[in-house]
């Protein structure tokens, strides 16, 4: 239980640490609105994950033999997806982004709505939990319907504490917060997840 727990805190971490367009959207307004405003957007953010890791957990329930009959593969091809996920990271300049970005309504069901809209559009986050999930051997065989509801609750507890994090990190320097601090998050963001993926490269490959 504690080893799926650690993983499902890391999995959490990976599919929300890169500092995208939610990310740049849920710092915005916690430096224009305050703590309420980045909490507001960040719960967005997590409800749209929660609702596609739930998917994502109870699909690959029903392809478990083709995980573990490819696992192999599959972790090479995870392994990969998060070096590329680093690359994009660390290429990726959220100034730019951050500047074309309007104030919008202080309103934080609107904030809420909009962050879990823009999240939900991008469907490909299921195929990142199932590279995950196939990468730390999340699923298996014998998953119960139990554990099945914990996996989904530890990611979302990882996700949860990287948003709270981020929020409580860009609060606290309010007053001294600027673009570039986010130009280097970005970049130690994609720099620590281009350093992970050929670790665990090597551990795959030699078993």
């Amino acid at each position: 239980m504690l080893t799926m727990f650690i993983k499902g805190l890391i999995i959490g971490v990976i599919v929300s640490a890169p500092i995208g367009p939610i990310g740049i959207l849920s710092i915005q307004r916690t430096l224009n609105g305050g703590r309420r405003r980045g909490i507001a957007t960040a719960l967005g953010a997590s409800c749209s994950d929660l609702l596609y890791a739930c998917i994502a957990v109870f699909s690959m329930s029903m392809v478990v033999s083709f995980i573990e009959t490819h696992q192999y593969i599959l972790q090479i091809i995870g392994t990969i997806a998060v070096f590329f996920f680093g690359l994009y990271t660390f290429m990726d300049d959220p100034r730019k982004k951050l500047t074309k970005m309007k104030q919008d309504s202080k309103d934080l069901n609107t904030d809420f709505l909009t962050s879990f809209g823009l999240t939900f559009t991008n469907p490909l986050v299921i195929v990142l939990f199932m590279f995950l999930f196939a990468k730390f051997n999340y699923i298996t065989e014998d998953m119960t319907f139990f554990r099945s509801i914990l996996s989904i609750v530890f990611i979302m507890l990882g996700a949860a504490f990287w948003w709270s994090i981020l929020v409580y990190v860009v609060d606290l320097f309010r007053g001294k917060f600027n673009v570039r601090g986010l130009y280097i998050v970005n970049k130690v963001t994609g720099i620590l997840l281009m350093i992970i993926a050929p670790i665990s490269l090597i551990f795959t490959l030699i078993g």
